[in-house]
């Protein structure tokens, strides 16, 4: 009977990869996700952008017969279906290119998320602050708090020195008294109102007479979204009923004398005041409502008629005759690291000014009078993280909308531009300054990136994915794929340094006998193989010749396991988008918040920044190496290899946090897949146009290390599954690595 069963169950499996167009999930009201095969696996996910991840013993009830699933077996039959959910096309077509091999992992969504769609903490961030709504608790907190002792009592002395200005005036006196009020307001803005009387246009309800007040009216439809969709109840239906003619009082309101006086003695400094203010709690991030609120005031509430303002405290208003302007709850929301504008993070838009600041300082101050080296080079390296991002971003709006082809040939070429950068722009600046010690600094870096995504980051998304999930599982064969051509590229990569150690002449310096006694040992301290200058036959007949058949190799390499991946073999990943119903949602418009050409200029435009970063980077970086105690094969594996890769591995982190390990053991293999097969055949092929002196040659102990953590990635892989002590092994090991770079002795010269 068992026999029969497995016969029946094997058929049926069969059946259904042969057609997996067909297949569809259900939800049930257990919250299991049925199929109409029933060897497949599948629980429901959280997050709709989360992976379907099957749990290791699952029933699924097909007709009148259950089937259990409790093996590794099982876990493996399910990992060939990859169940994806996404909102439109545009987000499908961006989350099926994350799993497809060469394609760069992202996480930001690229398309515009209605904001009705999105959850209240999210509403709360996009909302103008021009609505009334019901809060809970004390307004008396720890923001709160630090906002009035950072900004609301010196803005508060302000504003009662301009009223006493503006007292002085005569004329000036109902702004006198504006200001009065404000400053108490802004003194503590948390549980006020700032509404306008006006006659202007009057709003009487039809619907709801009873309700709280009338948020103030945008141009655009989004703003009403947002400002009214965190209110309890439904949106009141009103009519504009017109009392006296707005336009007309709107003009005697610009023609009064008193306006001008109020615009050029007291405007002008407010907006410097609320401008300072502004800028300073945006690019804290999480003080962002303070922002908002001081904009607000600037460019409205100060070029309203004085008359018509009033500071109330906040409580149901009898009628609806009164227009919301402002109204705020507290200073800081830790939830606005969420915060984007136009699809860009907050913390990436903040980040450009700092790219700006190294621009600034590093091509104005050349003689370093008013800035070190040392802050140059920490500048330059740092404005590279933001730049990353962007093109990051860019990268994935152009593959989202684009066919495979178009997306295979933008993450090719600019998939890899920000490391390639910088190792040209050192190469260039090493051959200018005549010393050896940029390429051996190109060298480190690209081995340590090579550690770094072979070893911390997939070891850091395990530990961080293990404390939130027991245990995580992956899909073994495709990742057993990314390993297997992990393999070739470490092997092609480091082939010419095996062939140099077979053949090459070892050469020593600083050889002594303290024994005196010439048949005695000798203790040499300097030793290395002599390729180039000494023995230029073996290096120029057989070793360079190797070099460039390594660089033709391994790309046809990467082409193959596209190829393999992408068109042949694509059933390992068997990527289905779904809604959760069998069929890609389509729950609103796809409308992208970069179009492609736009998405285009600014690949181009964060290029030519990189450059100059990478420029400024190179330049400053000689009196750091020169006066630090520390190696430059530290400094290499370290700043120079890792702080590119930072978008990724925040990609990689949250792609932990979700359950979905494949995607962050991804994310590190494709990127050390990318050194070897793209960035280093590059860069031999720039040396051969334009002679830099890069030479494919490793030392020994980026040698070993590459080899030892290759070996260690693909034992941790082979089960398919991990958790964080597995994660933790892999950091250790980088972290020894790292101590050995730390303590090794820096190159002659260097």
């Amino acid at each position: 009977m068992s026999k029969h069963t497995s016969i029946e169950t094997e058929s049926r499996r069969r059946k259904s990869t042969a057609d997996s167009s067909d297949f569809q999930w259900d939800h049930d009201l257990k919250g299991h996700r049925r199929s109409a095969q029933c060897d497949r696996l599948c629980v429901p996910s959280t997050n709709p952008e989360m992976v379907d991840t099957p749990s290791p013993c699952v029933s699924h009830q097909c007709g009148h017969s259950i089937h259990s699933w409790c093996t590794d077996d099982a876990w493996q039959e399910a990992s060939c279906r990859t169940t994806i959910h996404a909102e439109n096309e545009v987000e499908a077509h961006k989350l099926a290119n994350n799993y497809k091999f060469g394609f760069r992992k992202w996480k930001s969504h690229v398309t515009e998320r209605p904001i009705e769609d999105r959850s209240d903490i999210v509403k709360e961030l996009y909302s103008e602050l021009n609505f009334i709504r019901p809060h809970k608790g004390s307004l008396i907190t720890f923001g709160n708090i630090i906002y009035t002792l950072l900004f609301g009592w010196w803005i508060s002395l302000i504003y009662v020195l301009v009223s006493l200005l503006m007292f002085c005036t005569i004329i000036g006196i109902p702004y006198g008294k504006l200001c009065w009020k404000l400053s108490g307001y802004l003194f503590w803005p948390f549980g006020k109102a700032l509404q306008q009387t006006s006659g202007m246009v009057r709003r009487c309800c039809i619907k709801f007479p009873n309700c709280e007040a009338i948020p103030e009216e945008a141009d655009e439809s989004k703003e009403m979204k947002e400002s009214t969709s965190l209110l309890r109840p439904p949106p009141p239906i009103s009519v504009d009923v017109p009392i006296n003619a707005p336009c007309k009082q709107k003009s005697r309101y610009w023609c009064r004398v008193s306006t001008y006086v109020w615009l050029l003695l007291a405007y002008v400094p407010l907006a410097i005041i609320h401008s300072l203010v502004c800028i300073l709690s945006w690019m804290m991030v999480f003080t962002i409502p303070v922002a908002k609120l001081h904009a607000r005031i600037l460019s409205t509430v100060l070029l309203l008629p004085p008359e018509d303002i009033q500071v109330c405290p906040v409580k149901k208003v009898p009628g609806c005759e009164i227009r919301v302007l402002l109204c705020c709850y507290r200073a800081v929301n830790w939830y606005y690291y969420k915060y984007s504008v136009d699809g860009i993070n907050v913390f990436a838009v903040n980040l450009m000014t700092l790219v700006i600041f190294t621009l600034a300082i590093g091509y104005v101050d050349r003689e370093n009078y008013f800035f070190s080296s040392e802050v140059k080079f920490a500048t330059a390296m740092s404005s590279i993280i933001p730049l990353s991002y962007y093109i990051g971003m860019g990268i994935a709006s152009i593959s989202a909308q684009s066919n495979f082809a178009v997306g295979a040939v933008v993450n090719a070429t600019f998939g890899s531009i920000t490391e390639m950068t910088f190792y040209i722009t050192a190469l260039l600046q090493g051959q200018r300054a005549g010393s050896k010690c940029y390429g051996e600094i190109v060298k480190a870096a690209l081995t340590g990136t090579l550690l770094g995504c072979i070893l911390f980051v997939p070891g850091l998304c395990m530990i961080v994915g293990g404390c939130k999930h027991r245990e995580q599982r992956f899909n073994s064969r495709s990742t057993g794929v990314s390993s297997a051509l992990l393999f070739i590229s470490v092997g092609g990569v480091f082939a010419p340094t095996l062939f140099s150690k077979a053949y090459g002449n070892l050469m020593c310096e600083g050889c002594s006998n303290p024994s005196g006694n010439n048949s005695g040992p000798f203790f040499c301290t300097d030793c290395h193989y002599d390729l180039s200058e000494n023995n230029v036959a073996l290096f120029v007949s057989h070793i360079e010749p190797l070099v460039y058949t390594v660089s033709v190799l391994l790309p046809a390499a990467y082409l193959i396991g596209l190829v393999f991946t992408l068109k042949t073999h694509s059933h390992i990943y068997d990527i289905h988008i779904s809604d959760g119903h069998g069929h890609v949602a389509n729950h609103h418009d796809s409308v992208a918040h970069w179009s492609r050409w736009r998405a285009l200029v600014v690949l181009i435009v964060a290029t030519l920044l990189i450059a100059a970063c990478a420029d400024l980077t190179t330049e400053h970086i000689k009196p750091i190496i020169s006066h630090s105690s520390i190696s430059q094969y530290f400094i290499g594996v370290t700043v120079l290899a890792m702080i590119p890769e930072i978008p990724e591995i925040i990609n990689g982190v949250q792609f932990a946090l979700q359950n979905n390990i494949s995607l962050s053991l991804e994310v590190g293999n494709c990127t050390a897949v990318q050194v070897c097969m793209l960035q280093i055949p590059l860069l031999i092929l720039f040396n051969a146009v334009y002679d830099v002196g890069f030479v494919l040659i490793f030392s020994d102990l980026h040698l070993w290390a590459s080899i030892f953590s290759v070996i260690l990635a693909n034992y941790i892989f082979m089960d398919g599954k991990c958790d964080y002590f597995q994660g933790t092994a892999l950091v250790v090991v980088y972290l020894i690595l790292l101590a050995l770079y730390f303590f090794a002795p820096s190159l002659a010269g260097c």
